[in-house]
Order: structure tokens, then sequence, then C-alpha cells
């Protein structure tokens, strides 16, 4: 199987219906994208598949043919990726950090599809990414903070 992430092509030998995440953290050691539920439901693996926010724990790799897919790892690449990032720094938004990459990834696609999001906008777009911590007020702060408000 075929797989471009991040940018770089991946020859992988994976059965068609593993999930993306495992072929993530365990055959390419990209391990920033996390296991949280296994039913996409917590929003911990999300990753980015033709920029859209998307949950590996249940994508099978037999759906990714073609497609480029983007993790936390790849994100600092660009100038949208990195200025989420600091933000995320500059706001100290995480406590454990678990959840983090996945509200980061689902941040990025919303300032990508509207630079100048509303609060009620913020929480439409996460609202399937859950933070054990409550870092919500700050994750939301950051945004802000991303998009310049």
């Amino acid at each position: 199987m075929r797989l471009e992430v991040n940018g770089k092509i991946h020859e992988l030998d994976a059965p068609p219906d593993m999930p993306l995440l495992w072929a993530l953290r365990d055959l390419l050691s990209l391990t920033g994208t996390k296991f949280g539920c296994g039913a996409a439901l917590c929003g911990a693996c999300t990753v980015h598949v033709d920029g859209e926010p998307t949950r590996s724990c249940v994508l099978p790799l037999s759906a990714l043919a073609g497609k480029k897919i983007t993790t936390i790892e790849g994100v600092g690449a660009t100038p949208l990726g990195k200025k989420v990032q600091d933000a995320w720094v500059a706001e100290d938004v995480p406590q454990c950090g678990y959840c983090q990459s996945g509200q980061i990834m689902s941040a990025i696609a919303l300032l990508g599809a509207k630079p100048q999001p509303s609060d009620e906008d913020i929480s439409t777009a996460l609202n399937g990414n859950l933070c054990r911590c409550g870092t919500y007020n700050r994750i939301r702060k950051a945004i802000h903070r991303a998009a310049g408000s």
C-alpha cells in the first residue's frame, strides 16, 4: 500500500482494513496522533485527509488511495499550522496534552475555512474533540490569537 503522509510517499506492508492511526503510530513511528476511544468520538486521533479533519482510528487504509494525509508532525511546516502551534504555546493550552494534537488539527482546519471564527464557530468545529483537563477556554483563546483577533 502506498500512502502520502506529510508530503512523503511511504510504501506500507499492511492489511487494507488496518486503521490509519495504527499505520501512523506503529509502521511510520508518527506517535503525535493519539489513540483515545477507538470509535471516532473523542478527536484525539484527528489528522487531515486532503485538508479535512478526519478521525484516523476508524479510517481503513483502503480508503486512502491517492489522498494526502497530514499529521501533527507535519502541520508546523505550513504558515497556518505554525501560527496555531505558536498560539498554543503562547496561551499555555495543554495540561496533560493528550488531546492537544487532535485539537490543533481541528483548529487548523477551522482557521483554514474561516480565518476569523466566532466563539460559536470554534465550538462547532471542535465539538467532537474532548479534553479531560477542561482546557477549552485556553483552546478558544489560542484559536482567537492565531486568527489575530
